[in-house]
């Protein structure tokens, strides 16, 4: 198993830790990163773009002038989209961007995000993260202590201090360990995990 150092609120190293390897030590699966990557991002689009057709404008039902005589190409309807205020061609309709990836790619995609962060040197484990009170500030300088700019903190559970004094931070976001994902995971470049996040985590990975 791999080993990795567990700190307190002020980095001081408290002990040591296990690591499960596949959940954090396996093989890094760079296909399956970019599979999850475009499902979240797929997930979140709306997809409520909308502009009429020929047949959903106002008007329509007259030719716009006479077949013959005027010198003009034939018109048959002023709602066709050739004429200022006719129907678009091709235009985007509301539509579900979501596909299907199976629950196995699912993990199997966030086991690669947490061993790609963990042979990167780029997880911290702390034993607790409790703060006195609610403070931005204070906060901010638990994250100086640990030299983060930028950075994702996984909990075990809610902790409202912490997730108080970090949401006006715009390079930090906490997440509890049910949340963690793998868009999240790669788009902070430090991970943090609580004991107790990491406990959950290797409990929903490892097989």
């Amino acid at each position: 198993m791999a080993k990795i150092a567990v700190f307190d609120i002020d980095r001081k190293q408290v002990s040591e830790r296990d690591l499960v390897d596949e959940v954090f030590n396996t093989d890094v699966k760079e296909y399956l990163l970019h599979d999850m990557v475009r499902y979240q991002l797929a997930a979140r689009r709306q997809g409520t773009a909308k502009v009429k057709g020929r047949g959903e404008v106002r008007g329509g039902g007259k030719k716009p002038f006479r077949q013959k005589g005027t010198g003009n190409a034939r018109q048959g309807t002023p709602t066709a989209p050739n004429h200022v205020g006719g129907g678009v061609v091709f235009g985007p309709t509301p539509r579900d961007y979501k596909f299907k990836l199976n629950r196995k790619v699912k993990q199997s995609a966030l086991r690669s995000a947490l061993s790609a962060r963990f042979k990167a040197e780029c997880v911290t484990v702390v034993n607790a993260l409790d703060l006195e009170k609610i403070s931005t500030k204070g906060f901010s300088e638990v994250l100086d202590l640990f030299e983060l700019k930028k950075a994702l903190i996984v909990v075990d559970g809610e902790n409202a201090k912490l997730e108080l004094s970090a949401r006006n931070l715009p390079f930090v976001k906490v997440l509890r360990a049910e949340g963690v994902n793998v868009y999240d995971v790669l788009k902070y470049p430090k991970l943090v995990l609580t004991e107790g996040a990491v406990d959950q985590i290797e409990g929903a990975l490892a097989k």
